[in-house]
């Protein structure tokens, strides 16, 4: 085999492996009950495919290989461990699992696996960050270093991360299963928050030199694909799935060849996906045709309205005001009130929306956000408020972690400064 033929197929067995991860994942931890022992059983089968696939190519059903190799590296450690006995069980039953197995059978993993295996991940005991790496990783199947480079961490500081929380699942008693339908709403919205939180890093990276990461925006994509058909019924996936297809349509004109950000306003239209467009309007619309809008579809509709519009000037503000309004009654939030007003400044001028910023600030509870002083900056710079408008840029600066969005605000700051 030459270079460049074991680079692609490496490069094929990668995209398998990211692909079917999950899928096997959830189907191990099921069946054995030890979240680190399925993890470390399929990392060495995926060692098996990288030795044994570029010779023998990737096989037809690359999951149920996946699957039955990482079953007999488990019967494998199993007899090793020093807890034999206690672990006899799982040994008997994977041993009658491997041999009456057929290819078929094991290529038909049941979904309701990896709905547990996502509840388990974003289960409100564990933080916020341990549930987004840990779902990156387990459903996602991204490496540690990956997810690491992802959130700008070192590598070993996010395998801690992702090991206390493996460790937490266990010691708390974490179950692995799928809510009570009278707790599925509840403990959906978690799964939910996760996955945007993932989209959001991509689509505004709070920090690095570039304004977007694609690679964070396709996974939870990806990983909001995977939940819509784990939980068709739920019309907030669905929100939520339609939100980031129409976000996710604008991220490529968000900046330009140099790096540099584009706001909204001078943003090129013709290089919005619309592709991407027609696809979130058409999950959005099955979506609110199930009867229940929640705030990830209010956001859609938001964005949707964006979408549609041929220019800036030509976008329905007062609209978009409205389901902000009705966002903030259903998700009383200072975020959310922030950016209705932005929202209320379009609709009506700059100088009607400087009473809420001033409210927010008074507030105290988004001082640190970064976001609000930027936001103020530019509602005071077009209110011709050139002092104030310095003041609040010099704040956003202060907060700013992305190199892109610095040297936008910084030039803003100059702006107002002359």
């Amino acid at each position: 085999m030459t270079l460049a033929s074991l680079e692609q197929t490496q490069t094929a067995i990668k995209a398998v492996v990211r692909e079917e991860w999950g899928h096997v994942l959830a189907s191990l931890v099921g069946q054995l009950g030890d979240f680190a022992l399925a993890e470390d059983v399929l990392q060495d089968a995926l060692v098996a495919a990288l030795e044994h696939w570029p010779k023998k190519g990737v096989p037809a059903r690359p999951r149920a290989w996946l699957l039955q190799t990482a079953r007999r590296k488990a019967i494998d450690r199993l007899r090793r461990a020093a807890n034999f006995r206690t672990k006899r069980a799982e040994l008997i039953m994977l041993q009658e699992l491997d041999p009456e197995s057929k290819q078929d059978d094991l290529d038909d993993i049941v979904p309701d696996e990896r709905l547990r295996l996502i509840f388990t991940c974003c289960h409100p005991a564990l933080a916020e960050a341990a549930r987004v790496a840990l779902t990156l990783r387990t459903l996602g199947g991204l490496t540690t270093e990956e997810i690491a480079r992802a959130f700008l961490l070192p590598e070993t500081t996010m395998a801690q991360r992702l090991t206390r929380a493996k460790r937490k699942i266990k010691a708390a008693g974490i179950p692995y299963n799928v809510p009570e339908p009278d707790q599925l709403a509840e403990r959906l919205g978690p799964v939910l928050s996760v996955i945007y939180l993932i989209f959001n890093e991509g689509y505004a990276a709070s920090s690095g030199d570039a304004p977007t990461r694609g690679d964070l925006c396709r996974e939870a994509i990806r990983l909001g694909r995977i939940l819509t058909k784990l939980v068709p019924a739920e019309p907030e996936a669905a929100g939520l799935l339609a939100l980031m297809l129409l976000h996710d349509s604008r991220r490529t004109a968000r900046s330009d060849a140099q790096g540099n950000l584009i706001t909204l306003e001078q943003q090129d239209r013709s290089r919005w996906d619309r592709d991407l467009i027609g696809a979130g309007t058409r999950l959005l619309d099955d979506a609110l045709a199930l009867g229940s809008p929640g705030p990830y579809q209010i956001q859609a509709a938001i964005s949707a309205l964006h979408a549609e519009a041929p220019h800036y000037a030509a976008t329905n503000w007062h609209e978009i005001t409205l389901l902000y309004n009705e966002l903030y009654a259903r998700q009383p939030s200072p975020v959310v009130r922030l950016n209705a007003a932005v929202a209320l400044s379009n609709a009506e001028g700059a100088e009607a929306a400087i009473p809420t910023f001033v409210e927010l600030e008074r507030q105290g509870a988004i001082a640190s956000y970064q976001p609000f002083h930027a936001a103020y900056a530019d509602i005071l710079r077009r209110a011709g408020r050139s002092a104030a408008a310095a003041e609040a840029y010099r704040r956003a600066i202060a907060l700013t972690r992305n190199a892109a969005e610095r040297r936008f605000l910084e030039h803003r700051l100059g702006t107002v400064l002359q």
